[in-house]
């Protein structure tokens, strides 16, 4: 029965076949007869043998040091398990199928296939060229580790590891991609993360179909709760030690290859207005930088809106000295309030975009020259006026306290939607917009968890894991948002016995 077994898989699959067979497949199939396909064939005794790699993928030292030196050298009989076993260089890989081989070639691997045997051997030894981790750019702290991921997997695993080490730490791979896979690692603590996180986010990933993944926040995209929604559901950071923290705290995190950033899944939205600084710093500085930002953010869609809506139709909240001031500001304005505002807020945006895409040195004085010269040329052509310069300048500094870039855009854009209800119905307009944003919060979820907890649904013990910060010793339980196994991060300490100061 193993004989006719045998006989027929020998029938069916691709090999045995002869050399210039199976490299003419491979050229016509995989690399389109590409000079960058290297071929050396080797011949002693009664044996035929086939090295295959493509050249800039590969490390050649490796494969002329560990692979044909060693063919070269010795007499003896090779077949695929001998070869398995005797080449130092990684774990090796027996193919049976062109495709597979295709595959292996295209990730950089070499291919060792001897005439007349029915499996084909791939290694991969890949010519890896990748930075070394650097200085954060878009989440830069003052205190706390400087290091950053890197666009390489390997190292980005290694940065984990080396802040995780704690044997309960998990990596699940999965490959996406149709035409250019990638591979992509879901990482978590198993004794602390929820077990329906994880499935949750396994199925995700396994349902996921598509070309090519980019990048981190394009995977986000593709797998997040609303992609309607202009709020970010996941948190995509290139901080390690805002990654692994969050980990810790038994969220899911996500590293996809060629990505120097990471994904932080679930989240709520004030996650995106907490930095691992706050963490650095004491709890009280901590707690106060937090709600400043969240004062921050109420005040950018704000200000503007208010201004429109009070010089359109409710002059009557405008104190008299201010109305004066006013009065005089817009004499030569010939602009509507809310045309003045849009435009305004356009240009701002504009000088924001330049500058960001400019090299370092001279978008830093873009963004400053441009905002001096165009703002001051506009108000002595008369296009706006003095007070909303400041208003609008105020706006755009308050959008730029949120830690996260993605948060932050989302600030910005909504500014725009509510200086037109402003301009349209004043007030009614803007506690509309309000009502439709609070209503769009509250529905939404990250990863099928509340989006807007703590708020909603009420977790007042959550709050210090959010909002405010409190002191270390006190803060022993992790969030319940995030469903953690392990809900303790430690016992709490005994009282401290308090002293006189008579009794020194």
């Amino acid at each position: 029965m193993r004989r006719r077994s045998r006989n027929k898989t020998s029938k069916n699959s691709y090999f045995p076949c002869e050399l210039e067979k199976l490299e003419k497949d491979l050229k016509d199939g995989f690399f389109n007869s590409s000079p960058d396909f290297s071929t050396k064939k080797f011949e002693h005794e009664d044996q035929r043998i086939l090295v295959m790699f493509i050249n800039y993928m590969v490390e050649k030292e490796q494969i002329y040091r560990h692979i044909i030196e060693l063919i070269q050298q010795s007499n003896e009989q090779w077949d695929p398990i001998m070869l398995k076993n005797r080449i130092p260089i990684s774990d090796g890989e027996l193919r049976t199928a062109v495709k597979d081989i295709g595959g292996d070639l295209l990730g950089g691997s070499v291919a060792i296939y001897i005439e007349g045997q029915d499996q084909c051997v791939t290694y991969g030894v890949p010519q890896l060229k990748e930075r070394n981790p650097e200085r954060a750019e878009t989440e830069s702290l003052i205190f706390g580790p400087q290091i950053s991921f890197t666009e390489s997997m390997q190292t980005n695993l290694n940065i984990v590891h080396w802040r995780l080490d704690n044997p309960s730490l998990v990596t699940e791979k999965f490959v996406i991609g149709n035409e250019i896979p990638s591979e992509v690692r879901l990482i978590y603590l198993k004794d602390i993360a929820d077990e329906e996180n994880i499935d949750e986010m396994r199925r995700r990933l396994n349902k996921l179909q598509t070309d090519d993944v980019l990048e981190s926040s394009v995977l986000t995209q593709y797998i997040e709760d609303n992609s309607y929604s202009i709020f970010p559901q996941f948190y995509v950071t290139e901080l390690p030690d805002r990654f692994c923290y969050e980990i810790k705290e038994g969220k899911l995190g996500v590293l996809v290859d060629k990505s120097s950033s990471g994904v932080i899944a679930p989240t709520n939205f004030f996650s995106f207005f907490e930095s691992t600084e706050d963490l650095y710093t004491r709890w009280n500085m901590g707690s106060f930088i937090r709600i400043m930002r969240l004062i921050a953010m109420f005040l950018s869609v704000t200000l503007t809106p208010f201004y429109v809506a009070a010089l359109t139709f409710h002059y009557e909240i405008i104190p008299t000295a201010l109305m004066v001031s006013l009065g005089h500001s817009r004499s030569r304005v010939p602009f509507p309030p809310l045309l003045e505002a849009l435009i305004l807020e356009f240009l701002i945006e504009l000088i924001r975009e330049a500058g960001a895409r400019l090299p370092t040195k001279v978008g830093q004085t873009m963004g400053i020259v441009g905002g001096i010269v165009i703002g001051q040329a506009v108000v002595q052509a008369g296009f706006t006026s003095n007070i909303l310069i400041i208003i609008v300048a105020l706006s755009a500094l308050a959008s730029f306290t949120v830690p996260s870039y993605l948060m932050g855009s989302a600030i910005r854009i909504m500014r725009f939607p509510l200086i037109i209800m402003a301009g349209l119905w004043g007030f009614i307009g803007i506690f509309y917009s309000y009502s439709f944003i609070l209503i769009h919060v509250l529905r939404q979820q990250s990863l099928k968890r509340p989006y807007f907890a703590p708020i909603y649904p009420m977790r007042p013990k959550d709050f210090d894991n959010s909002i405010i910060r409190i002191p270390f010793l006190k803060s022993n339980y992790r969030a319940y948002t995030n469903i953690p196994k392990d809900k303790k991060r430690f016992e709490e300490p005994p009282k401290k016995k308090k002293y006189d100061i008579e009794d020194f």
